[in-house]
């Protein structure tokens, strides 16, 4: 393989390699419906390099090895400090790097494939120059923090042919083979009202309400905070508040629980019940809300059109906070009362959804977690007539994995968990400035609020660039 780009070279490296003469040029890989562009044998393993390899880093990396089809050639982080040492004790001979642009210039002929597992506000960078270099990547949720970076990413993937996979695990569990038996049955049908909750504890709550200004700390000695940034224009202190762990809290650099819950919940409701992106966002409730820190508990509304047969114009309503809990919608609750009981049916999932239909309702819970028919009557009368599914499948990294050999097709590839987050990236700008937003699903813009509209792809600092222009 030839020595990978400089610095200077990579915004141009995929439309060299990609095209010639005006004509499109589809790699082998492609051009044979082979799903992997390594040539990687299926008896050979996966060259994997990880960034960021701390907290859920450092669990993606070891799930991914202990799944036996890879190999961990390169560890990068810009913290080498006690929350990287389990993973650095477990792969001592791969090679270290602190910013992923020297380990991409350094090793990229040694590598097959990347975990980016950093917060997500450095997400998009490194995912966009290892898709350039043809290299399949394993992204944790959500894909990215701004609306602008995830629809570049999803062009990029498309075009770049390699194998992606976003890190929203339970869509590659019994949730996500039940909900798509069930709805090909045409079991699941006709949703128009879902119900979606997170009301555990968060980082932020109990302070971020009162926050006013980023605190500062006394700087760790192994951090590369400048390198910690990415692509975020603003230089903020380092604080204990934003590393390794409360970065989520903030709008700058996190997204809150709609990036850290939102994929695990309504992942397999917006793929199979092709919602695509809302026309509509709506911040019916919003408490302890701060212009730097998510609030202390938020009740969003996001409203979907019409998509076509059995696909009517459905509400999605999102609940957060300790106390935000739903309830029943009072049309259903006749419905929902058993009859011999008296009972209502329990909103005993945390987190979790309820679907409404014209005539099932559907709990579950997040993650893989399986439906089950209300009330409990309904289901145990239904049971021996609901569709099966397949019970024994590869987990999430090993779906990746065995994807980037050709064995198996990714299950959340960017062109599916793009536009899921896109939805949350719409649902954070209704939250962070308590507005209701118009949008414009063919031209992907907010018709009714600037602020909004800038916010959906802001400018990158000064020397980051040019990975928004790969």
């Amino acid at each position: 393989m030839s020595k990978p780009p400089s610095n200077a070279s990579r915004r141009n490296f995929l439309k060299a390699s990609a095209t010639l003469g005006g004509m499109m040029l589809l790699p082998s890989y492609v051009a044979l419906g082979n799903k992997s562009n390594t040539g990687i044998s299926p008896n050979a393993k996966v060259n994997l390099a990880a960034i960021g390899i701390g907290g859920q880093g450092g669990n993606d990396l070891k799930n991914l090895y202990n799944s036996g089809h890879c190999n961990v050639v390169a560890l990068c982080d810009v913290d080498w400090g006690g929350h990287t040492s389990e993973s650095r004790a477990a792969h001592p001979d791969a090679r270290r790097f602190t910013d992923f642009r020297k380990m991409f210039d350094q090793m990229a002929d040694q590598i097959d494939a990347v975990l980016i597992a950093t917060p997500d506000h450095s997400h998009f960078a490194a995912t966009m120059l290892a898709m350039s270099l043809g290299k399949h990547v394993f992204v944790e949720k959500p894909l990215a923090h701004t609306y602008g970076q995830s629809a570049r990413l999803i062009r990029l993937a498309e075009s770049s042919g390699v194998v992606t996979q976003m890190g929203n695990q339970g869509h590659s569990g019994p949730n996500y083979f039940q909900f798509k038996a069930w709805r090909e049955a045409g079991l699941i049908k006709d949703i128009t009202q879902i119900t979606a909750f997170m009301n555990m504890s968060r980082r932020w709550h109990g302070w971020g309400q009162s926050v006013t200004e980023y605190p500062s700390d006394p700087m760790p000695a192994d951090l590369d905070w400048e390198q910690w940034h990415d692509v975020v224009g603003a230089h903020r202190p380092y604080s204990r508040r934003l590393h390794p762990q409360e970065w989520r809290s903030w709008y700058e650099f996190g997204s809150g629980a709609f990036g850290d819950w939102g994929p695990h919940i309504l992942d397999t409701c917006h793929r199979f019940l092709e919602l695509g992106l809302p026309d509509k966002i709506v911040p019916l409730a919003l408490e302890g809300t701060n212009s730097l820190v998510f609030p202390q508990a938020s009740t969003v509304q996001f409203k979907f059109p019409e998509r076509g047969p059995g696909l009517p114009a459905c509400d999605v309503t999102w609940y957060d906070g300790q106390e935000n809990i739903p309830s029943v919608l009072p049309e259903y609750v006749e419905r929902l009362t058993d009859p011999k009981t008296g009972e209502l049916m329990s909103i005993n999932e945390r987190p979790g959804k309820i679907l409404y239909s014209k005539d099932l309702v559907f709990q579950g819970g997040s993650h893989g977690s399986p439906l089950r028919i209300e009330p409990r009557e309904t289901f145990k009368e239904m049971y021996d007539s609901l569709p099966d599914y397949p019970k024994k499948n590869s987990n999430h990294y090993a779906n990746f994995l065995l994807a980037c050999k050709g064995e198996e097709t990714a299950r959340s590839p960017f062109s599916v968990s793009g536009p899921l987050v896109q939805v949350f990236n719409l649902g954070i700008l209704s939250q962070r400035l308590g507005a209701t937003l118009e949008f414009d699903r063919e031209r992907q813009q907010i018709t009714n609020n600037a602020t909004a509209q800038a916010l959906l792809d802001p400018v990158p600092r000064k020397g980051w660039e040019e990975f928004y222009n790969l």
